[in-house]
């Protein structure tokens, strides 16, 4: 083997090495940040996944467009802060059990750093075509999710978008970035970019910052990362062009909204939903 090559996958350990370290929280197990290539988690024949090294359950419940309430309660974790890689998890539902439409994906202790202030009136906005949160406890993951059912009823053909923020685009949709990125100034208004239940709300997500996840339907979510401020809470029923958050540069590098639209779980373009501009 040529010196040149020792030297580059020698490189190539250190990085992967680099990637492993595990995040603060919630997880032993690390996380990956936006834009590093992943390999798109797949469903056991039964219904399962294997976690791997890197995962958490966060991720894993973002990844499958499941609820993290969900998969707590389908595997009957007694500590869903601490997943094992190798360990089977069930990420459809059970034999008996439906989805939610508008479950939340978590219930954790308010993130330090950031701030909560009241919901802010919906602005207007004009139809387009084509955190108080709590520490986990069964009691509470039960009470969020006997309301998970409202706010996200309906077909992807029922889900009216707009742009979540002004702004220039300044980074368009691939299979590393997942989202695309809108540049703009630190708090300027985020909204919803459509109307659905917020089903995370805090900086558990490593790579994310900041970040909301609305659900809309059963099979679509969008994510809104690197905020400076979130203003809303899990649970609440958003409409669409309502503020969620301000923008920011929390886990990035510059004031911007990395913006996410998942169907099913799998990141996909948001420019085949959102209006043209």
């Amino acid at each position: 083997m040529t010196k040149p090559r020792l030297a580059f996958l020698a490189l190539s350990i250190g990085v992967l090495a680099g990637c492993s370290t595990a995040p603060r929280s919630p997880a032993p197990v690390s996380d990956r940040a936006v834009g590093t290539p992943t390999v798109v988690k797949k469903t056991d024949d039964n219904g399962t996944y294997t976690v791997k090294r890197g995962d958490t359950l966060y991720r894993i419940a973002l990844d499958f467009g499941q609820s993290y309430g969900e998969l707590v309660t389908w595997n009957n974790l007694t500590d869903p802060n601490d997943i094992k890689v190798g360990q089977v998890l069930r990420v459809t539902p059970p034999d008996g059990a439906g989805t939610r439409g508008g479950a939340q994906i978590g219930s954790v202790a308010a993130p330090s750093g950031v701030e909560t202030r009241p919901l802010s009136a919906p602005p207007g906005s004009k139809t387009a075509p084509n955190g108080d949160k709590r520490p986990y406890s069964e009691a509470a993951a039960g009470e969020m999710q006997k309301s998970d059912t409202a706010g996200a009823a309906g077909g992807e053909e029922a889900v009216s978008w707009m742009w979540p923020a002004e702004g220039r685009l300044v980074s368009g949709f691939d299979d590393n970035k997942k989202g695309i990125d809108i540049a703009g100034k630190s708090g300027q208004p985020v909204l919803a970019a459509g109307s659905g239940k917020v089903m995370y709300a805090g900086s558990g997500i490593r790579g994310y910052g900041n970040l909301v996840i609305v659900k809309h339907t059963s099979t679509l979510l969008s994510a809104y990362a690197h905020n400076k401020t979130i203003t809303v809470k899990e649970g609440q029923t958003v409409t669409k062009g309502q503020k969620i958050a301000e923008m920011g540069d929390s886990d990035t590098d510059s004031v911007k909204l990395h913006f996410e639209i998942r169907q099913q779980g799998k990141p996909v373009d948001p420019s085949k939903f959102l209006p043209a501009r």
